[in-house]
Order: C-alpha cells, then structure tokens, then sequence
C-alpha cells in the first residue's frame, strides 16, 4: 500500500519543476517570477530527495544497495541517451559526470547514497554536522559566484552550476535529512500543522525576496537556508495526512513528467501562441500517461 498523500505532492513537485525550468512570469511580472521560479519551485527538489532519502533507511544491506543503485543509474543512463541530441553539443565531460539539465538529480543521488550508505551507523550529531556543514559550503560557493566576487577564470568557475549543486553539497544533505527522519521517527513524534508549514513556506518566499533585493535580480539562486526547514516539514505533514492506495501509478506519473518535460517544452513552447501554455500541459500528461504505460513493459523507464 502507498499513501496517496505522498504521490500526490510529488505530483505537485514535478510541476514545480516544470514551471521552475520555463521561468514563470520572469518576463512579465520580474518579482513573482523570482521569487516563484527562485524560491518557492526551489522547494521541488530537495523534497524529492528527501522523499527519496526516508524510503533509502530500509536499504540495510549491500544487496539492497546494489540493487537500488542499479536501477537509478539505469534511469539515468536510458535518459541520458534520449537527451543526447542535446548535451553532446555542450561540455560532454560536464554532462556525463554531473547530468544534463534535470539529469544531475539522478546522477547526484546515486553518488550520495553510496556515501550515506557508508555512513548510515554514524553518530546522528555527525550526520547533522555534516549535513549543515556541505550544504553551508555549496550556499558559500553559489553565493560568491552571484555576487561575483572574483573576476575572470575564477567566476566562471564557480558560477557554473555543478560547482555548488551536486551530488555532495546538495543530493546528500537532503537525503540524509530524509533518511534521519526515518531513523528517529520524527513523521510519528512530531505532526506540524498546516500552519506551521505555510509560515515556513513564507520563510522561503522571505528568504527569496531578500535574495532578489541583496543579491542578484536576474540570476538563479538554488540554494536557501530555509528549505533546510520547510522541505523537511511539508514532507512530514502530507506523509501524516494519511490516504492508503494500492497503486503506484501517481508516483510514476510524477517521475515521468520529471524526466520527460524538457523534450515537451522543446516541441511546444514558443510555437502555438497564444495556446502555448494550454497545448503544452496537455502534451505533457498525455505523454507522462503514455510513458507510465510503457513502463510496464519495458521497465527501468521510470
């Protein structure tokens, strides 16, 4: 059984993720779109591997861990191939290491499992330290880039998004806190209430707000101190808002509409104004429906 619940927010979290990587209303409202497309879509991801993170607990032995890690890394292999087309005229080594666009997640959670894996029957507080600590750097180094506070090679260097949004500075901190949530039961000690999570929610928006007004109106900022708290929080309150189903047809939709959504805006977006947004969704379900389905034979698509 799964809790509907759950399937239900990564359902919402894939479109943050879309609407996150279409820039919604940067272009005609500049405040909402940054604060929306840099603070409140920036909850996606870290959610998701938290998600991811909580279920990972229940991986205690090297087979588990074999057999998950091969199944991440053959969704990540099998889109790779699909999106050739795309990355192989960029930086190749860039992609292949760290993951086209929307791919890094995929790749940055294989390599950080490993780690936590490693690490799982270390002292909480050195977990929490670590976890603190690597996010703390990756907000340092996106930081540093956006304000551009050194010139030339070194800025381009740093700005350049595996350099703060990877595996280690972002992938493992929310897997882990994921996975600690499911260690110490904090989803059954502690229920927030839906206030608790807007407020925090309005943290995010804060925290974007002063980003836009202190450091960079215009550039993409990943990282928020506050999605350490409201990420961790909204899980625990929609897993806590407890609906059994006995289908994982939700979740896969989610994962389809994750991985597939690039492709769809590549063939839609920007071609059929002013129905542009209309088309575009329903080409986006309608394929995610058709690639949940093919899943069932081919398997490893999602």
């Amino acid at each position: 059984m799964r809790n509907l619940s759950i399937d239900i927010l990564k359902i919402v979290l894939a479109f943050f993720v879309v609407f996150l990587h279409m820039h919604l209303f940067q272009d005609t409202c500049p405040v909402l779109g940054f604060v929306l497309v840099n603070g409140v879509f920036r909850m996606a991801v870290p959610t998701f591997l938290i998600i991811t993170g909580y279920y990972f607990y229940y991986v205690d032995n090297t087979q588990k861990l074999k057999k998950w890690l091969v199944r991440t890394f053959l969704l990540y292999l099998i889109w790779s191939l699909v999106y050739i087309p795309f990355w192989k005229k960029e930086d190749i080594f860039i992609n292949i290491l760290f993951g086209y666009h929307h791919l890094w997640y995929l790749i940055g959670t294989f390599f950080s499992a490993i780690i936590l894996f490693l690490i799982r029957k270390k002292p909480v507080r050195f977990m929490l330290a670590l976890i603190v600590l690597l996010f703390s750097i990756g907000y340092a180094l996106q930081t540093i880039g956006n304000l551009h506070y050194f010139g030339g090679q070194k800025d381009k260097l740093i700005n350049l998004y595996p350099s703060y949004r990877n595996f280690l500075l972002v992938c493992f901190p929310f897997l882990t806190i994921g996975y600690l949530i499911n260690k110490l039961n904090l989803d059954m000690r502690y229920r927030p209430s839906l206030i608790t999570v807007i407020a925090l929610t309005g943290l995010v928006i804060s925290e974007s707000f002063y980003n836009f007004i202190m450091i960079s109106s215009t550039e993409n900022i990943d990282l928020l101190f506050s999605l350490l708290l409201a990420c961790p929080l909204v899980f625990i309150y929609c897993k806590n808002v407890s609906v059994m189903i006995d289908t994982k047809i939700l979740a896969s939709l989610s994962t389809a509409i994750y991985v597939i959504h690039p492709l769809i805006m590549k063939w839609t977006l920007g071609l059929y104004y002013p129905f542009e947004m209309l088309i575009f969704v329903i080409t986006l379900l309608t394929a995610s429906f058709i690639l949940v389905l093919a899943n069932r034979k081919l398997k490893y698509l999602l």
